[in-house]
């Protein structure tokens, strides 16, 4: 039977596909100047915040984001002892590996590009097709992939137990609890380190904070066209993205190039007909510097990432100047960047287990 959320879900989509052939149509108001274009921005975006949001269910303590930042770049939670959190979501690097679909065991390549860590926990739920409901779902599930970590959750367990240091730190990190070294605390531990990975202060928030004249004229510019255009009818919020599932390809569906047809997106998550090339829409926080684009992770220009978009979800043909004033847009939602020193972790005891060669 097909879940009830599922066709409050269609419905949503619907009104959404309905809202972009009204907004597409609608003129390029100039009038949007000073301050009418920031009152209009503040209606549908939000700046991040300057500190983490609380998690549901998961007290991110001191000890508990330190324990998951250990966790996080620590390789031997991977069955090679090769790859950890940071390969594919590399904190020097806009959250992201830079790479088209990421490299896992045994050198497989993904089916997807890696969405970025930054700023994830302001997503509605984790992962291209949101099959994690949260970041916690979200760190269980590369871990035990067979293209990415290929571990089991006795074999990390195993191996977290065999180094006294990791030991400790659980039992502070999740004090009162009877086991508190588990995969399941694992896993909240790296949420509770991956919520701290945001990026404020961005010349945007600071535009949407009141700084009028933080923004250039282009940028100005591109702003007003990405709400008159119908972008931002995806694209809001917080995240500018990462809130809803829309299909890709609400006017004109991209080539196999771009959008590979093995690969239908939601629809490997509900089975339903209608979530076919449903995706989530990207959070566009940072974007300049998470190329390349898209779930395919087939197009490296931010510009032709714009001008796909425009074609593809509005059925228009962006100018060059439209397009060059988004794209000066979007660089302006570029935070600042998480200061995060790479921790020193527990050396591995002769109970630790040995990896697997990567064949």
């Amino acid at each position: 039977m097909d879940h009830p959320f599922n066709a409050i879900w269609r419905t949503a989509v619907k009104k959404s596909i309905a809202l972009f052939a009204v907004l597409a149509l609608a003129p390029l108001s100039g009038a949007w100047a000073g301050e009418d274009l920031m009152a209009q921005a503040r209606e549908q975006f939000k700046p991040i915040p300057s500190a983490p949001p609380a998690l549901m269910g998961n007290a991110a303590t001191k000890e508990r984001v330190e324990l998951g930042k250990m966790l996080f770049f620590d390789p031997r939670i991977s069955a090679s002892h090769l790859i950890s959190c940071n390969t594919c979501h590399n904190v020097g690097m806009g959250g992201d590996d830079n790479l088209e679909t990421s490299i896992g065991h045994g050198w497989a390549k993904g089916p997807r590009n890696a969405p970025t860590a930054f700023n994830a926990v302001f997503n509605v739920a984790q992962f291209w097709d949101g099959r994690a409901e949260d970041l916690k779902a979200q760190a269980k599930g590369p871990v035990q992939a067979g293209v990415e970590m290929n571990n089991k959750p006795a074999q990390v367990e195993a191996t977290l137990r065999s180094m006294p240091e990791y030991v400790t730190r659980f039992e502070r990190a999740f004090p009162g609890e009877k086991v508190s070294l588990s995969f399941d605390n694992m896993a909240k531990a790296i949420e509770a380190f991956e919520a701290t990975l945001i990026t404020p202060y961005s010349r945007f928030d600071q535009f949407l904070e009141g700084n009028a004249t933080i923004l250039n004229k282009q940028e100005k510019e591109g702003l007003a066209l990405f709400m008159d255009k119908g972008c931002a009818a995806c694209h809001g919020g917080v995240n500018l993205g990462g809130q809803g599932y829309y299909p890709f390809g609400v006017v004109e569906k991209p080539g196999a190039d771009i959008l590979p047809e093995g690969d239908k997106g939601r629809f490997e998550v509900t089975k339903t007909a209608d979530d076919s090339y449903v995706f989530r829409a990207a959070p566009l926080r940072n974007i300049e510097l998470t190329a390349p684009y898209f779930h395919s992770g087939k197009v490296w220009d931010l510009e032709q990432a714009v001008a796909v978009m425009g074609q593809s979800q509005l059925g228009e043909k962006l100018s060059d100047s439209q397009i060059q004033a988004i794209t000066a847009f979007l660089k302006t939602l570029t935070g600042e960047q998480p200061k995060v020193e790479y921790p020193v972790l527990p050396v591995s005891t002769a109970t630790t287990p040995k990896p697997v060669a990567m064949q």
